[in-house]
């Protein structure tokens, strides 16, 4: 009888099995169609001498598109404005969206209000954002130049996206402004979560708004943290359409970064060879982010 039980419960779990293999069947081919193929190609392509022009480029091409790209004068600076880019981009928001957060969980008046404004420039289209901060930014007739020679700061107006020692920082601040409302969303939402009772418990054992902020905040915080971290600098390490917008990696490649580099080997020297062999390593760079995301989670889920 206990057998029969056994092999009917065996049978059900197959049928279920299979049932659900079934049902999750189109999203399975969506998801191949739509990224696996694709990231097929990319890999394969990187192995090859492909050109989008030329048809007597071909053939097989070991690893010489990485060894070209690798060997381009303009891959390592692209990589470190890549690195600044991604890092400083993220610290700020960070910072920012922690520091908003804070106060938009505070009790004041207005306080719905601001909380809606504060994310207003994550609703704004990157296009839109980019090319309004264009014009702002623009030297002749842009809004910054002039408000900052009323008040007295500059005294002749400033190239910020001209101007190659002004052009990284400035795409790097209005992507912070664009970005932080993510971290403060998130940020707000778990902020509110945390028991009012260890904020007391800290009070009542001495402790300060600082100490409150260290020992029950942060703490309280970490999980969050580690996931929208990792989700940005991955998100901000293969941005192109922000920069691109702005400065075209210019001005003599300033802000160019490594899928800036991609898309002129792909779409300007219709080079699709060197192209896919420099998307495999961002990829690969991107996985090694990945993993290391999933480890520092997996430890803090079990010290939790």
């Amino acid at each position: 009888m206990e057998t029969k039980k056994k092999l009917d419960s065996k049978k059900n779990s197959k049928q279920e099995f299979r049932f659900s293999l079934l049902m999750l069947l189109p999203a399975l081919l969506f998801l191949f169609v739509l990224i696996g193929y694709p990231l097929g190609k990319v890999i394969y392509d990187s192995f090859f001498n492909v050109h989008l022009i030329n048809d007597e480029i071909s053939g097989f091409a070991y690893f010489d598109n990485f060894s070209k790209v690798m060997r381009d004068e303009r891959f390592l600076p692209a990589l470190i404005n890549t690195c600044i880019w991604t890092i400083a981009s993220v610290c700020g928001e960070y910072i920012i969206g922690l520091g908003s957060a804070i106060l938009l969980n505070k009790k004041f008046y207005g306080r719905t209000f601001f909380r809606i404004a504060t994310f207003i420039p994550w609703l704004v289209p990157i296009i839109v954002a980019g090319m309004t901060w264009s014009w702002m930014l623009n030297p002749d007739y842009g809004i910054v130049n002039y408000a900052l020679s009323k008040i007295g700061i500059i005294e002749s107006p400033i190239n910020f996206l001209g101007d190659p020692k002004y052009a990284l920082g400035t795409v790097i601040f209005v992507n912070i402004w664009r970005s932080f409302p993510y971290f403060t969303i998130s940020f707000l939402a778990a902020l509110q979560t945390i028991p009012e009772s260890l904020y007391e418990a800290v009070s009542i054992d001495g402790g300060g708004k600082v100490r409150q902020f260290l020992h029950v905040t942060l703490p309280q915080l970490k999980s969050t943290s580690i996931i929208i971290i990792f989700m940005h600098l991955i998100w901000t390490a293969i941005n192109f359409d922000f920069i691109w917008v702005m400065t075209q990696g210019g001005p003599n490649y300033a802000t160019q970064t490594l899928p800036l580099l991609i898309y002129r080997y792909s779409m300007q020297k219709f080079d699709v060879g060197a192209a896919s062999a420099l998307s495999t390593l961002l990829m690969i760079s991107m996985t090694i982010c990945f993993v290391i995301y999933l480890k520092i989670k997996n430890k803090s889920d079990d010290n939790a």
